[in-house]
């Protein structure tokens, strides 16, 4: 009987596919996320530090400076992990929308370019830089251009910070003025009026070159109170990340933030004995994020909040545009508008609103 041969037995060597039992997130998500974490504890510990006098909390009151920025960094999170479709988005947008509720919005769209109407009352607020222009240049002619614009733009009331005599003449079409007397010491500062002064005076900061002025004005038959301020300068330029160790700077900061508090809170002690309405304007020198701003603030109105357009950027630090020059309102006072104009003639930009009396 013939055998067949035996057959070959063949085997096939497939790949076995593993089960994917869920996808875990790769190392680029996970440091995005680690960053994530770093900015929205950053924007959170700014949100909260106005409102909470803890000596921790004060210690790292420097990083109201950079505020929006804060904001921006959390919005890019916002964004990448829609486009992800990741559930991390919830960090960031939560930080963001308690961002909103304390801190007010960072970015407006209540662009209106409609002239001043009859029965509103005009107030600029303008750091002249003492008239030396952007690169500290003593150029005589920087005057001439920034009284040149005040006079264009014609408003009711200007408050001056970083006074220079050299812009009287060109400034003497106002009928009253009141500023700060020469030999004070103070940095100087000037309010213009078209309507009556009836009382003045200066807070005189203590330990301070800075210093803030008030004008008590006429307007038809009330009083309004006008307070020009110019708080503690930080005194940082660009180059003094390259000159200090961040740990000296970010510790000068703290002093110098320390003193604007109790500057705002003199300024904030001596308006509320004030019984008639009252306009606080000038430089800060710190953002809507500080606790400085929210302690003269109080329940008075942002002229760039209400009517503003855009970031409102008011000071240029490199790339970095900060809002640190105010127009704040009490609520007997209908503010009309708001304009952050465009102009280089100083290191600030001058802000303008306007309010009318409500009837």
């Amino acid at each position: 009987m013939k055998a067949f041969p035996k057959k070959k037995r063949i085997f096939c060597s497939m790949p076995v596919k593993k089960i994917d039992l869920g996808k875990r997130p790769g190392t680029f998500n996970k440091l995005v996320f680690l960053l994530n974490v770093l900015f929205a504890f950053l924007l959170l510990l700014t949100c909260i530090s106005p409102y909470i006098k803890w000596p921790i909390i004060s210690f790292w009151s420097p990083i109201s400076l950079i505020g929006p920025y804060l904001v921006l960094a959390n919005s890019v999170f916002v964004l990448f992990w829609i486009f992800k479709r990741k559930k991390h988005v919830l960090l960031s947008l939560s930080v963001l929308i308690l961002a909103y509720f304390t801190q007010g919005k960072l970015l407006k769209f209540n662009y209106s370019d409609n002239p001043i109407a009859d029965g509103e009352i005009s107030i600029m607020t303008y750091n002249s830089h003492s008239a030396r222009g952007v690169r500290w240049s003593r150029n005589p002619t920087y005057s001439d251009e920034i009284t040149g614009f005040i006079a264009l733009e014609n408003p009711d009331i200007v408050c001056i910070q970083e006074y220079s005599i050299t812009m009287d003449d060109e400034l003497g079409h106002y009928p009253y003025k009141y500023q700060t007397p020469f030999y004070s010491g103070k940095s100087r500062q000037a309010i213009f009026s078209n309507y009556k002064i009836v009382e003045t005076g200066s807070l005189n900061f203590p330990n301070s070159g800075n210093n803030a002025l008030y004008a008590d004005i006429i307007i038809k038959r009330d009083t309004i109170r006008i307070y020009n301020l110019h708080l503690q300068s930080l005194v940082v330029r660009a180059g003094s990340f390259k000159r200090e160790q961040p740990q000296n700077l970010f510790r000068r900061l703290g002093k110098t933030i320390q003193k604007q508090q109790q500057q705002a809170n003199l300024v904030k002690d001596h308006a509320n004995k004030v019984s008639y309405s009252k306009i606080i304007c000038g430089d800060f020198n710190n953002t809507q994020f500080s606790s400085v701003y929210h302690t003269i603030k109080g329940d008075m109105k942002d002229s760039f909040q209400e009517k503003g357009f855009g970031l409102g950027s008011t000071y240029d630090f490199k790339f970095l545009p900060f809002r640190i020059d105010y127009i704040l309102a009490d609520p007997e006072l209908e503010i009309m508008s708001h304009k952050n104009f465009n102009v280089r003639m100083s290191d600030h930009r001058p802000v303008m609103a306007s309010f009318r009396l409500k009837e």
